[in-house]
């Protein structure tokens, strides 16, 4: 009897799972079931680094694709705003959508449209140059923020004198107390001529460490004013704003103002030569360079370094929260790079990150670009297959060698051996702790009210440091 009841039992069991795996019922299956078929059927390692926790799939079998893996888990994680990266042939991961990272075949497409719909011929493409400019300048609120400004009033620190440069540090006002911090690499024979500037944005590492001050220096003992400055939530602006800050869309916008009026306040300088600018920066800081060469067009020369990408935008708000790649009815880096056209553009790509496809993807169209112009070989791209993400010696020397040939500096004198790297404690201008900031200076995100919106002025606020 006992058996029996047991048997019977079971067979409702069986009956009532078969009662809700109907079509009245959509043959509703589990998340975490239907990937672990799709990986034994497939043959794959499936890693989640999403919750598949009470996800339900409907219908689930029939968006099996048996000739297609990728189509199959497309159409599985759709509906839950999910998405797969591939690692390799037999390993995906899988992960939440992101508005900013694309697939690299997606990438592919983007430039093929954008060079049918605008790269026709040369008179399309400067239409578009002003659509890009005009979006990005209305996305950002640039020029509401330039108005704001305080005039330029920069404060400089004594030179300091090494093996054919000096450095000097800087403070400068840009929003009413609100100050960005930099220091000047200038060659020994600044006082006897114009210079050509090269401005160094940061990525997320900060203008202190040795590859930045080697960089720097480097490219003043060539002959040019270089100029760094602290990214935003980094470094001394983390002694007025945080370092929560630098994870909202406010970095970003800061970021591109300080850019702006960093540039402003060089060319005011009696030794610099207004028809050599150049801007280079790295990771984050190569995207600065791509929004701001669209958003300036004092810009003569421009060298992303590990950036560019068709398919990446950048994967931090200081880089995509305020989606600038949303402007023309919708960009990417590449095409904000090709808006500098026909003036020159240096990329620095490697083989193992998102820069992997530039010399097969993003150089042609880029190439194809200036070959509108009749100037195919103002773009060059200088790939280290075996590196990765990185602004080491093969690349700071790529960099050298770009800046050197289009603003006719030696690289020979980016002696690298002949710089010194100075201690953190000689490139601040408010003290470790922040005890020499100026009287009025921010001291708090929630100043920022005044000129941001004030939801995500809330939100920095919420957030921990």
């Amino acid at each position: 009897m006992k058996r029996l009841l047991l048997t019977l039992a079971l067979l409702g069991a069986g009956l009532a799972a078969a009662a809700q795996n109907d079509y009245a019922h959509r043959y509703t299956r589990s998340l975490h079931d239907i990937l672990t078929d799709i990986s034994t059927r497939f043959g794959v390692r499936l890693k989640c680094e999403v919750d598949t926790v009470g996800r339900t799939l409907p219908y689930a079998a029939s968006r099996i694709r048996p000739y297609s893996l990728e189509e199959t888990l497309d159409n599985v994680l759709k509906p839950f705003d999910y998405k797969i990266v591939k690692q390799n042939d037999r390993y995906y991961k899988i992960k939440p959508y992101e508005s900013h990272r694309r697939l690299p075949e997606e990438g592919a497409k983007l430039l093929e449209h954008l060079a049918a719909t605008h790269g026709a011929d040369r008179a399309a493409f400067e239409r578009r140059k002003e659509e890009l400019r005009r979006d990005a300048r209305a996305i950002t609120g640039i020029d509401r923020l330039v108005e704001a400004c305080v005039p330029l009033a920069p404060l400089l620190t004594k030179e300091r004198r090494y093996d054919g440069y000096t450095v000097r540090n800087f403070r400068l006002e840009t929003l009413p107390g609100l100050y960005v911090c930099g220091s000047i690499y200038l060659p020994l024979t600044h006082r006897s001529g114009k210079h050509p500037v090269i401005l160094s944005p940061d990525g997320h590492s900060d203008r202190y460490n040795e590859g930045t001050q080697l960089r720097l220096a480097a490219w003043a003992r060539m002959g040019a004013a270089a100029v760094s400055y602290d990214l935003v939530g980094y470094g001394e602006s983390a002694l007025q704003l945080g370092t929560a800050v630098h994870h909202t869309p406010i970095a970003q916008l800061v970021q591109l103002l300080n850019g702006i009026r960093v540039l402003d306040m060089m060319l005011a300088r009696t030794d610099t030569d207004p028809t050599r600018v150049g801007i280079c920066g790295a990771s984050g800081g190569g995207t600065q360079t791509m929004q701001l060469a669209v958003l300036d067009p004092r810009y003569t020369a421009a060298c992303p370094v590990i950036s560019l990408s068709s398919y990446f935008d950048g994967g931090c708000p200081c880089e995509s929260g305020i989606q600038l790649c949303s402007a023309g009815g919708g960009t990417c880096n590449a095409e904000l790079a090709a808006t500098l056209a026909p003036r020159p553009l240096g990329i620095v790509s490697d083989g193992k990150d998102w820069t992997a496809h530039v010399p097969v993807q993003e150089l042609p169209y880029l190439q194809g670009i200036y070959r509108l112009y009749g100037a195919e070989e103002a773009v060059r791209d200088y790939h280290f297959p075996a590196e990765g993400h990185d602004f080491g010696p093969n690349k700071r020397r790529a960099v050298y060698d770009f800046f050197g040939a289009v603003f006719g500096l030696d690289p020979a004198r980016a002696d690298e051996e002949r710089l010194t790297v100075e201690k953190r404690e000689l490139l601040l201008l408010f003290g470790p702790e922040g005890e020499a900031l100026p009287a009025g200076a921010i001291r708090t995100v929630g100043a920022l009210a005044p000129w941001f919106d004030a939801e995500a002025v809330a939100e920095a606020l919420r957030m921990k440091n």
